[in-house]
């Protein structure tokens, strides 16, 4: 399957979207499901288990893994719904969300639950997305802070603004949305800070390291695929630069044994972290700031080194890795686009 899903983003690079057959095993594999309680069809994975998971699928290729990762992250929504809806909308083979968690919309009290309009950036997995959820600052008096609550939107209630056109993980459609007065009926409201419905640990642990550890993941898997390919690109030359460049296919291989050395050094020190505060975590049932500090500083060095091995070898692959259709440059270019997001900058 890694090498038909390969062959196949590679064929549809630029149609920014993963085709329908990717999406089907997805939906089989139960792949945006690792966070839904098993009650609902879901898989149900611990944290250091899920990120696993999002670290391979993201060394498959990089849109694939985002999805992954974001369509996972979404099951966290299925514990904070009321439990009649939470089987409603995340009990089906293809429950997946896309959505925001920046407060861009205004939600007016009505009878029965509100009228909502705002507009929300970044939703991966927006085209095909069976449920979408985004914060609104609930209508308050004038000098009153105001409310922020949690709705989630049908897809007939959205509109698609197709404006993803960032230069890595194109085919992850993360496009804005936007709802003009849409009504959310009260069960379908949400506060993400109330008392989950389902006694899984994941459900109570803090947001920023849990965002921080999985695109943490996701950084390391595109970075293991980066430097594989390199690794494939300097064989397949080897003939040619051992006669025309002996220098440059020298400097490639000393270069690329000490990162993957260093890689798998750094990805250790990582799961380490995780493994270890997770299961203090699940013990304890809480994560002081001392821990989250220390997992959000080991995610930051992820990135931080998984760019910086990716800027040591690139120079030395030639012109060839210039060209957009060059696996390699695709890959770049995702690893530049997931090390980007805030949580992982320090």
């Amino acid at each position: 399957m890694i090498t038909e899903i390969r062959h196949v983003a590679d064929k549809h690079a630029n149609e920014g979207k993963l085709p329908e057959e990717i999406l089907n095993y997805m939906y089989e594999a139960k792949l945006f499901k690792l966070f839904v309680p098993k009650e609902l069809n879901g898989l149900m994975l611990p944290l250091p288990e899920a990120l696993r998971v999002f670290e391979r699928a993201s060394w498959i290729d990089g849109s694939f893994g985002w999805l992954v990762t974001i369509g996972s992250g979404g099951g966290f929504f299925s514990a904070t719904l009321p439990p009649e809806q939470s089987k409603l909308l995340f009990g089906h083979d293809r429950a997946v969300v896309a959505g925001s968690g920046h407060a861009n919309g205004i939600a007016l009290s009505v009878d029965g639950g509100y009228i909502v309009s705002g507009q929300w950036k970044y939703c991966s997995g927006s085209t095909y997305a069976s449920l979408f959820t985004a914060n609104c600052r609930i209508g308050a008096e004038p000098g009153e802070e105001p409310e922020v609550r949690s709705f989630a939107f049908l897809p007939e209630q959205v509109e698609i603004i197709r404006d993803w056109n960032a230069f890595g993980l194109k085919a992850t459609e993360s496009h804005s949305i936007r709802v003009q007065e849409a009504f959310v009926p009260s069960e379908r409201t949400f506060d993400i800070m109330s008392t989950p419905h389902y006694d899984d640990p994941i459900f109570r642990y803090p947001f920023l390291p849990f965002a921080q550890t999985s695109f943490a993941a996701v950084s390391l898997g595109i970075c293991r695929h980066f430097l594989e390919e390199a690794r494939s690109f300097a064989m397949a030359r080897q003939a040619d630069w051992a006669i025309a460049r002996p220098q440059r296919l020298e400097a490639l291989i000393s270069v690329l044994e000490e990162h993957e050395t260093s890689l798998d050094a750094v990805a250790k020190q990582f799961y380490e972290t995780v493994e270890r505060t997770w299961a203090d975590f699940e013990r304890s049932g809480a994560m002081d700031e001392q821990q989250q500090r220390e997992v959000g500083e080991s995610s930051q060095r992820i990135a931080i080194s998984t760019l910086a091995y990716a800027h040591a070898i690139f120079p030395l692959l030639g012109m060839a890795v210039l060209m957009e259709d060059n696996p390699m440059n695709r890959i770049w270019r995702d690893l530049h686009t997931v090390t980007q997001h805030t949580v992982l900058v320090p």
